[in-house]
């Protein structure tokens, strides 16, 4: 019977995922709540060093919460250094007794910044447990970061793709004491509408979408996801991207108004958003696996659309050229 029952609600789940709408929405948390696939995370943190950016506000101040609340000690990384710490205090009045709550002030568009910032948490923190990359713009029109980049490539992939890269050596530290370490990237169900095009990576050639840019950077997210899989497996570091819903964060309301306006109260809450972070960060489920895109603590598919699946060998190829870029800009 309890075959059967895990059966039934492994449909029920699956048809939510295929609606689209009513799966990304509030609507698909509470039917998926209802049929106990979203139980209380009862993991106890302590003593794990969680790093999390765009921690300042929706759903990286929301997963730092979490996270506290089972006892991590978490790093919140932002670039407006009064933003976070009224961030960071308000997530000190939630975290379990013991855990701790710092901060660390990086501009994840500025290559400058993230080396910095990388060099600070390597001395600071050795040992790196969980790396929530969070962090994301979504732009009205094209603007160039401090380094001359397209700069949603900057924020959502490049500062990202070499923060990780730097952090590397705690995350393997830590996996040697707690094995595995994990990296969660959080990408978007846009994702699924755009292909990655490795010779157009800044958008130089095509008409500004801001959505469209946007939704590309996200499937870089999870090409990189792929990628990290194979490289880091052998120094015990698992890897998986995310996708949160259709949650009422504040990038959405400014990003996206129509969007947020139209969608209203089917929006999810940042907490419900933030869920399966804290589930990759903090669940034994996720450890047996690695390179998968979950939404809802269940992993999902890669592709929807015809024409937008990336070919074998893409994550490595992006992986070189954005290496390239960091290492020339």
């Amino acid at each position: 019977m309890a075959t059967v029952k895990a059966m039934l609600r492994g449909a029920a789940d699956s048809l939510l995922d295929l609606t689209i709408a009513p799966g990304f929405s509030r609507i698909g948390w509470g039917a998926r709540k209802a049929l106990g696939l979203l139980g209380p995370i009862n993991v106890d943190l302590g003593g794990r060093t969680c790093v999390v950016t765009g921690a300042n506000s929706g759903l990286g101040l929301e997963a730092s919460r979490q996270l506290a609340a089972l006892g991590a000690d978490v790093v919140m990384v932002g670039r407006n250094p009064e933003r976070l710490e009224q961030a960071r205090a308000s997530v000190e009045g939630s975290a379990r007794s013991g855990a701790s709550i710092t901060t660390e002030v990086i501009d994840l568009s500025s290559l400058e910044s993230v080396r910095a910032g990388a060099a600070r948490l390597l001395a600071s923190k050795p040992q790196i447990d969980v790396l929530v990359n969070n962090a994301g713009v979504l732009l009205d029109s094209r603007q160039a970061s401090v380094d001359g980049i397209e700069l949603t490539l900057a924020t959502n992939v490049l500062g990202p793709f070499l923060l990780t890269e730097l952090l590397i050596p705690a995350l393997a530290a830590a996996a040697l004491e707690r094995r595995p370490a994990r990296i969660i990237n959080v990408s978007s169900g846009g994702m699924y509408s755009e292909a990655v095009k490795l010779d157009e990576l800044q958008s130089e050639r095509s008409k500004w979408s801001g959505s469209a840019v946007y939704a590309r950077t996200k499937r870089m997210q999870v090409m990189l996801t792929e990628y990290w899989a194979g490289q880091l497996a052998d120094q015990g570091i698992v890897v998986h991207a995310m996708h949160p819903g259709w949650a009422d964060t504040p990038g959405v309301e400014s990003s996206l108004p129509t969007f947020h306006k139209i969608v209203g109260k089917a929006l999810r809450t940042p907490a419900e958003g933030a869920d399966t972070i804290t589930w990759l960060a903090a669940a034994e489920a996720p450890n047996r696996s690695s390179g998968g895109f979950w939404q809802d603590r269940a992993e999902r598919p890669l592709n929807r659309r015809p024409g937008t699946a990336s070919k074998a060998g893409d994550d490595r190829l992006l992986a070189d050229d954005l290496r390239d870029l960091a290492a020339s800009a």
